[in-house]
C-alpha cells in the first residue's frame, strides 16, 4: 500500500508541475500574444521527449487501480 501512495505522490507532484506551466503558458498568451523565446525553447524541447519516455494511461490506471 505504501508503494502506491509514494506513486500517487509522484503522479500528484508531476500534475502540479503540469499546471504550474501551463499557467505559465496562458500568462505568456495573454499578456503577449505569442511565445517568448524561452517558451518556444521549453516547447521544443518537450516535442523532442519520446513518446516512450511516458506513461500511458492505460497503463497507469492499471497500476493506480491493483
Amino acid at each position: 500500500m505504501a508503494q502506491n501512495q509514494t506513486f500517487i505522490e509522484h503522479i500528484h507532484n508531476d500534475l502540479e508541475e503540469i499546471r504550474r506551466d501551463v499557467d505559465v503558458i496562458k500568462h505568456i498568451l495573454s499578456e503577449e500574444g505569442k511565445l517568448s523565446k524561452s517558451a518556444k525553447k521549453q516547447l521544443e524541447e518537450a516535442r523532442k521527449t519520446p513518446d516512450s519516455e511516458y506513461i500511458k494511461h492505460e497503463d497507469l490506471k492499471k497500476h493506480i487501480l491493483k
